[in-house]
């Protein structure tokens, strides 16, 4: 595991209950803030680590974009509503509004 990978899992790790993050809000908190994309590659390797909260990281735009289909969005749309978090539904997309949701990262 790199040092970035470590780091990108810690701060996923310190996303709270009912809140989300951003693939490049979690880049950025592991040092590399254009690294959105790897975000999502170890996401991918990582989700079936059960003290890994995966459902929390979601794109800019405030969307589920796991194309995942071990873990669909439907999937992680249920665990974060189960959190507290409002998820919508919006012509098959799953939406989380980022101002009221988005962790401040602290």
């Amino acid at each position: 595991m790199s040092a970035f990978h470590g780091r990108a899992i810690d701060a996923i790790r310190r996303i709270p209950r009912g809140t989300v993050a951003t693939y490049g809000q979690i880049a950025g908190l592991a040092g590399s803030p254009r690294a959105a994309i790897i975000i999502g590659e170890i996401l991918r390797r990582q989700t079936q680590s059960a003290d890994l909260p995966w459902q929390r990281v979601i794109n800019k735009e405030g969307r589920i974009s796991i194309v995942n289909m071990q873990f669909p969005a439907a999937l992680q749309a249920e665990l974060l509503r189960s959190e507290g978090v409002d998820v919508r539904e919006v012509n098959g997309a799953y939406h989380v509004d980022l101002t009221r949701f988005l962790w401040n990262g602290s």
